[in-house]
């Protein structure tokens, strides 16, 4: 928590933007009293945390599988108070769990938008694929920097990175070929699987270092 923004993460938060079409997707790390973003795409500019009652990352890290809200009302979550959301005029949210290799909650991978909207099954098994790339890439920051090895964490971004732009770039050539990412086309939903999974194998082997 704390550190000093990467492209990595950024990359991360824009790539989950653009696949959902939301305009605000970030990365949070949750301790007891605040929500600390490590990237944000979208958000406004200066806020690089919130306390945890203005946060729905502190509602939705308490759970192991993905939660949205399509209304920020005390009646949706007790536990947030919806004063912030609505006055940034924010309608909708989606996150799931950021786990570290022992299976400890350690923050949130969400979207966010203005307009309600309905999360689907095949848009909620995407959020967890991306998240599980985000925990991985964060275990892998830390391995290589326990390890003292900078020059070795900065190979690695740069591998990773070549994979989200490659991703990147298919996301905004589907979203064109369609008007819009459809994942209930199983062509589409296969084809971003399939790519994630070829990321997640890059991972996999650099934590085997």
């Amino acid at each position: 928590m704390n550190t000093t923004p990467e492209k990595i993460f950024d990359e991360y938060v824009a790539l989950t933007a653009r696949l959902f079409n939301l305009p605000i997707s970030l990365i949070s790390l949750v301790d007891e009293e605040r929500v600390w973003f490590k990237a944000s795409v979208g958000a406004p500019v200066g806020v690089t945390s919130l306390a945890r009652p203005d946060s729905m990352c502190s509602a939705a890290i308490l759970q192991d599988t993905p939660v949205f809200f399509s209304d920020y009302t005390r009646e949706s979550c007790e536990l947030v108070n919806p004063a912030t959301a609505e006055a940034l005029g924010l309608n909708f949210y989606a996150g799931t769990t950021l786990f570290t290799a022992e299976g400890t909650k350690m923050g949130v991978l969400a979207v966010i938008g203005r307009e309600k909207r309905v999360f689907t099954t095949e848009e909620s098994a995407l959020l967890v694929s991306l998240a599980q790339l985000v925990s991985q890439t964060i275990e892998l920051r830390a391995r290589y920097l326990a390890a003292e090895d900078p020059d070795g964490w900065e190979k690695a971004q740069r591998e990773l990175e070549t994979s989200l732009d490659d991703n990147f770039a298919l996301a905004r050539y589907l979203a064109t070929r369609t008007q819009g990412i459809n994942l209930e086309d199983e062509e589409v939903a296969q084809l971003l699987k399939l790519r994630l999974e070829r990321m997640g194998e890059v991972l996999k082997n650099r934590l085997e270092f």
